[in-house]
């Protein structure tokens, strides 16, 4: 069983930028694949990115190309998600995901792919 603990939401301004953090108690990030998932009230959770880390592969909705960026930290703990540029309709709980796997491309978007989530941590965007 792994732990994943998400942190660093919060409210914004339109245009704003926050950093979500992404730790797995007891583990390390050192292969498989962690993704980052958000739901907006009375929305079904949909796919935001995700890194493969064996490869550090990074894979965006296109939503959020280009305004987000996913990493990993060198101690390999600590999965982010940089979000600039903030957009009312980034508002919605963020959670993380991960798996021992290293997901292939196509499924990276599903959340069934994913054996382990955090608890999510909520971000407002204002306009």
């Amino acid at each position: 069983q792994v732990q994943l603990v998400e942190s660093g939401g919060g409210l914004v301004q339109a245009g704003g930028s926050l950093r979500l953090s992404c730790a797995a108690a007891d583990r390390t990030f050192s292969s498989g694949t962690v993704g980052w998932f958000r739901q907006a009230p009375g929305k079904e959770r949909e796919f935001v990115a995700a890194i493969r880390l064996r490869e550090n592969s990074q894979h965006y909705q296109d939503d959020v190309k280009f305004r987000f960026t996913i990493s990993r930290n060198s101690a390999r703990d600590t999965v982010y998600l940089q979000m600039n540029n903030l957009k009312p309709e980034d508002t919605a709980v963020y959670y993380c995901a991960a798996t021992s796997s290293r997901l292939i491309v196509s499924r990276l978007w599903s959340g069934e792919s994913y054996d382990y989530w955090g608890q999510g941590t909520q971000v407002t965007v204002s306009s």
